[in-house]
């Protein structure tokens, strides 16, 4: 088994760190997008009556945790065009003949991703709360943040598995573009699940933000399509099955 290397688990995710908080322009571009989405989706459908959507919970508290469920699929799944930059540039040649295993150069990458991701997503909280999301309680917030931590690792995985993958950065955008719109609109992020039709409910039991989303919403407001136990086991296989993916194809990738 590969040996792990603290340290370099360590500096990387120190570096992925100080790259977020340098880069500004990049922090505030991911979070416009989610924040828009919740002022004026939440706002403008707020006195709509939507079916399925219990009678006690008005749309901003039902369509927060969806949108943080956002922030977190974007920025995660995106956290492999970092990887992509770093072999253009050849840091990543530098730290794949450097004396550390690759398992450890994959845990401190994804540790970075996860943290930023994480770090956006309660940022978007904050103005959720302001517009009326009330959180059921300091267990159901602490819930919310193994559920926000798994689902960044499933997406930052992905998104690594993809980037090992690949060469071209634009190529990589292309994909992720159109493999997360569909996650995102069929996680029940915006609308419940149960208004789809059934052959489109089918495709939104497949994807594995659907149980993020609806763990979020059932752990900071307290209304869940499933069970939160269940949620969290599903997200979890699918966690570990998306972790084990990226590892190996980093593993087995090559650097030019």
């Amino acid at each position: 088994m590969p040996r792990i290397n603290v340290y370099a688990i360590y500096s990387l995710w120190l570096r992925e760190m100080i790259r977020f908080f340098r880069l500004k322009s990049r922090v505030f571009g991911s979070l416009a997008p989610p924040f828009f989405f919740l002022a004026f989706l939440g706002f403008g459908f707020r006195s709509a009556a939507m079916p399925a959507i219990p009678e006690n919970v008005d749309y901003i508290s039902f369509l927060a945790p969806g949108i943080i469920g956002m922030t977190l699929l974007f920025s995660s799944t995106f956290g492999g065009l970092s990887m992509l930059w770093d072999r253009v540039f050849g840091f990543l040649r530098e730290i794949m003949v450097a004396p550390v295993s690759r398992l450890s150069i994959v845990i401190g990458r994804t540790a970075g991703g996860v943290t930023t991701a994480v770090m956006q997503g309660l940022i978007i909280l904050v103005p959720g709360i302001v517009m009326g999301l009330k959180i059921s309680g300091l267990a159901g917030f602490l819930l919310s943040l193994v559920f926000m931590v798994l689902i960044a690792t499933t997406f930052n995985s992905l998104g690594l598995a993809f980037a090992s993958r690949m060469k071209d950065m634009s190529g990589f955008s292309l994909i992720m573009n159109f493999m997360v719109f569909p996650l995102f609109l069929l996680s029940g992020a915006l609308f419940p699940i149960s208004n789809l039709p059934v052959w489109l409910r089918s495709l939104s039991y497949l994807d594995p933000l659907t149980y993020g989303v609806d763990g979020l919403r059932g752990s900071l407001v307290g209304v869940s399509a499933f069970p939160l136990a269940f949620d969290l086991a599903i997200l979890a296989v699918c966690c570990a099955g998306a972790l084990g993916l990226g590892a190996y194809l980093f593993e087995i990738s090559d650097v030019e």
